[in-house]
């Protein structure tokens, strides 16, 4: 009787009816609080880097809306189907890049889109997910750690998306697709033997390459180098920054003050330099704090992955969390002068809706990671 009494204590009639409803809704409640607050640090911002533009913000925050949906509706799908669709994807990703090459629209430049219509498409940004969706695919009916032979099978895989995007030209999404499934090589247990021969092969190359970048992209990179070679031309961006950044000190000059972004020197200020709009007006303690919410999150996707029930599940959770990680450190990079501008935002932060719902989607996939894992029987 008092065993029957102390079940009762536990499993009343409406937690039945509570743990129904919570596997059929499969969101990790931890991930979606940092997420939340993260965008929530992302609209303030914004609103001091548009110039207090509301319109601005309003269609910021419905991407936001448009793209918690979307992460919704990702995480109700298993990683057992995601396994089944994972070839079909990337076949379908590969088939829009190659589209987009002859009849994609052209914009600042650059031809990356598919106009459809009702809405418009870039093909590069669903192989960030397309790419390690097919390694795990592949390596899943491996044995670990990965042959040589298989990673001879993965480099067209990768390189072949990477290359088409490059050619848009879009050199920043190819290095995220380089990344993306570069790092599910590295899960997978790439020897470093290999690592140091692909480093040493790379750097031999790089002479070569440097053959067939773009005048802007060289530009790029010698400004990286020395800013203050032309600092009213291409090394502008970079100083401006830098100032903006440096003025703001430990405490910022307060919200809506920021004077290198409100005067318009800083150029960029609402896109890929809207980091340096935060450490001018919220100082080192700022920045500090959005930096915090940044690895809240990449702690989250490392917890996630490491408690993953398979190798496929364990490896595209992995990938995800760690090319998320590569976008915000290039970012800060980039703004902060250590690395060479490369034109990617800061992820959740920066205007504009183009990576947004892939990485919604990426996130949607790590909770269905997690939270089916807790459904499966031992």
């Amino acid at each position: 009787m008092f065993d029957q009494f102390k079940f009762r204590l536990k499993k009343p009639a409406h937690d039945a009816r509570y743990r129904t409803f919570w596997q059929y809704v499969h969101i990790d409640v931890t991930l979606l609080s940092f997420l939340l607050l993260l965008c929530l640090a992302g609209l303030t911002i914004l609103f001091s880097a548009s110039n207090q533009n509301p319109g601005l913000v309003e269609l910021q925050a419905a991407r936001f809306i448009l793209s918690f949906a979307i992460l919704f509706i990702v995480a109700q799908i298993s990683p057992n189907t995601l396994q089944r669709f994972a070839p079909w994807l990337y076949i379908i990703a590969l088939f829009l890049l190659i589209v987009v090459l002859g009849l994609g629209h052209i914009g600042k430049g650059a031809q990356r889109w598919l106009n459809l219509g009702i809405i418009r498409i870039q093909p590069a940004e669903l192989m960030k997910l397309a790419i390690p969706l097919l390694l795990a695919w592949f390596y899943h009916k491996l044995h670990l750690p990965i042959t040589l032979k298989s990673v001879l099978i993965a480099i067209p895989i990768i390189l072949i998306p990477a290359l088409l995007t490059a050619k848009q030209p879009d050199l920043s999404t190819a290095i995220l697709l380089l990344i993306a499934g570069g790092s599910v090589l590295f899960l997978a247990g790439l020897s470093w033997q290999i690592i140091f021969s692909s480093l040493a092969g790379l750097a031999i190359c790089i002479p070569f390459v440097w053959l067939f970048l773009h005048d802007y992209q060289r530009q790029r990179i010698m400004t990286f180098l020395n800013p203050e070679n032309d600092p009213l031309g291409a090394g502008y961006h970079i100083i401006q920054s830098k100032i903006a950044i440096g003025s703001g000190g430990i405490f910022g000059k307060g919200w809506l003050n920021g004077t290198q972004s409100n005067l318009h020197f800083l150029p960029e200020h609402s896109t890929d330099f809207i980091f340096a709009v935060c450490g001018e007006e919220f100082g080192f303690i700022g920045s500090t704090i959005l930096i915090l919410l940044y690895m809240l999150i990449i702690f989250r996707g490392i917890y996630i992955t490491l408690n993953a029930q398979d190798t496929f599940s364990r490896l595209l959770a992995g990938s995800i969390t760690f090319t998320f990680f590569a976008s915000f450190f290039i970012n800060m990079g980039m703004v902060s002068g250590i690395l060479p501008v490369m034109g990617i935002p800061l992820p959740l932060v920066s205007y504009g809706g183009s990576s947004m719902v892939t990485m919604m989607a990426s996130f949607g996939i790590l909770m269905s990671i997690q939270t089916h894992r807790k459904l499966v029987t031992t």
